[in-house]
């Protein structure tokens, strides 16, 4: 076993990586990169039945988004690839040989009508079907069976799996960094299938060889996987390998707190469940990602670093760099952590403001060209429209509706708005403005502002007044950024037209 740290991150291609998944992987990578070792990605796809056609490009493509790629996997630094688990066959025999000759494993012979039969009838008895040391021995498998008469089956071509030999009688001691020190009673555990009749290893395996030859010294996996542990742990310790430590991360549950998060819940509260986009091959339909929601990469990897996981501080808002520093396995929680879709968005509305104006601008621009195909809009102008918005948005996506008036003018009044600020006398107050604003000398946010809150203050109307009816004038509602730096931006003109389409309003 290897003295650097050396984690792994092991998906199977059988769909959209899920939010859950890439948590796993966001941990692995924390932990590898706090004690300068090595990200693995290993493709699992032993289960041919279920790989999906462009699963594996996805995964890959999900990781380097969130900012999270790996250090060695397919096509990059092969050092003791192959990295996809199907191109690694040829292993799994050989090590499944090895089990059988030094007696942890054996030939099993039983078909699957006979196995179903057994099943059925310690249903009807009210009972467990278990396949291990209290019935082996009365099954179709080379510990009941003499050597000639296994070796005959074999010749013949008869199918067979290879079945792990648990033990009998025995207590398991195991340890994991989450959770603790746990022993289970070898009793209760069945002898699980290692190698299957179609010459392909099980997961279990596959697994554990795969992690030994490539030198990983910790498995950070998913609480899932935990009820796997102690066949693994037996797997190390019947081949003689120094097995690496555990660790199995929570739950990401449901934000009811009840239940696995799943795809159902994203489409039924409208979030993302994946980081990209994924349109399913076989039905063509789409699930939206965070990336296509206008989440940004270091909102979802600091959420997702929060799902189980605290720094024992206040601290909520950290880098990737900062996530490295404070990445603890020892702060990281037992029980479930419960999803929230509040809370995501929170994280990304910090992350909104921490972008330059010109970041953001070049995004809305991709907006704007859409909206508004047949007017070619100066980037600067746009970059100023952000400054004045942002601090209000959550998503780039936000942007037009807290902005469309710097582009287009009111085509509408907001109903209620117009009832609250148009008065009698507000005509001859709004074309008093138009006059200010037409015939001011220095055309400034600063010269608006005194010239117009000097007329008002000089005759002593008051400042709403002549306020709302400007804004409803511009905007086409009470709300939006400073009024006169909204006057600056469009321009003195189209202000002035503006406020005449609200006087034939009237």
């Amino acid at each position: 076993m290897s003295d650097t740290v050396r984690v792994r991150f092991a998906p199977s291609p059988t769909g959209p990586l899920h939010i859950g998944g890439v948590r796993t992987a966001l941990f692995n990578y924390l932990f590898a990169k706090k004690h300068n070792g090595t990200f693995v990605l290993r493709i699992e796809d032993t289960d041919q039945n279920r790989y999906v056609e462009g699963a594996e490009k996805y995964i890959i493509d999900a990781l380097n988004w969130c900012g999270i790629p790996c250090d060695e996997g397919v096509g990059k630094n092969e050092k003791l690839g192959p990295y996809r688990q199907s191109e690694r066959k040829h292993l799994y025999k050989e090590y499944a040989d090895k089990l059988i000759a030094s007696g942890h494993a054996y030939y099993a012979f039983d078909t699957a009508e006979t196995l179903d039969a057994h099943r059925q009838d310690h249903e009807a008895k009210g009972k467990t079907f278990i396949y291990n040391w209290h019935n082996r021995m009365k099954l179709n498998n080379s510990l009941a069976l003499s050597a000639e008469e296994t070796k005959a089956k074999l010749d013949s071509g008869e199918d067979y799996v290879i079945r792990f030999k648990s033990p009998q009688d025995e207590t398991l001691h195991l340890t994991d960094r989450i959770r603790g020190a746990m022993t289970i009673d070898t009793n209760i555990l069945d002898d699980k299938v290692l190698f299957k009749s179609d010459g392909m290893p099980t997961y279990h395996l596959a697994n554990i060889v795969d992690d030994h030859l490539m030198e990983i010294t910790h498995v950070i996996r998913g609480e899932e996987w935990l009820p796997s542990l102690a066949l693994h742990q037996q797997l190390y310790d019947a081949f003689g390998w120094k097995a690496p430590e555990f660790a199995h991360l929570p739950l990401i549950l449901k934000p009811t707190g009840k239940g696995k998060l799943s795809k159902r819940d994203g489409d039924k509260l409208g979030f993302p469940v994946f980081p990209l986009e994924w349109k399913d091959p076989k039905t063509g339909d789409i699930a939206i990602g965070y990336r296509e929601a206008g989440y940004f990469p270091e909102a979802v990897t600091n959420f997702l670093a929060f799902l189980g996981w605290n720094p024992g501080t206040e601290q909520e808002l950290f880098s990737l760099e900062e996530l490295v520093e404070a990445f603890d396995l020892d702060r990281v929680h037992k029980s479930g952590a419960r999803f929230d879709p509040d809370k995501t968005k929170w994280y990304n509305h910090h992350y909104m403001q921490t972008k330059t104006d010109d970041e953001l601008a070049e995004s809305f621009k991709l907006f704007l060209d859409e909206k508004l195909p047949s007017n070619d809009i100066d980037l600067n102008y746009i970059t100023l429209v952000v400054g004045l918005i942002k601090e209000r948005a959550t998503f780039v996506s936000d942007f037009w509706a807290l902005s469309d008036f710097f582009f287009t003018a009111p085509k509408t009044y907001d109903e209620k708005a117009f009832k609250k600020a148009i008065k009698e006398d507000t005509p001859e107050i709004l074309e008093k403005v138009k006059s200010l604003i037409l015939h001011i000398d220095s055309f400034t946010v600063g010269s608006l502002q005194t010239d117009i809150k000097g007329w008002i203050t000089e005759n002593n109307i008051g400042f709403g007044k002549v306020m709302m009816p400007l804004r409803l004038a511009l905007v086409g509602a009470l709300q939006g950024p400073d009024v006169f730096e909204i006057i600056f931006m469009i321009g003195k003109y189209e202000s002035a037209n503006r406020i005449d389409a609200l006087l034939d309003k009237i």
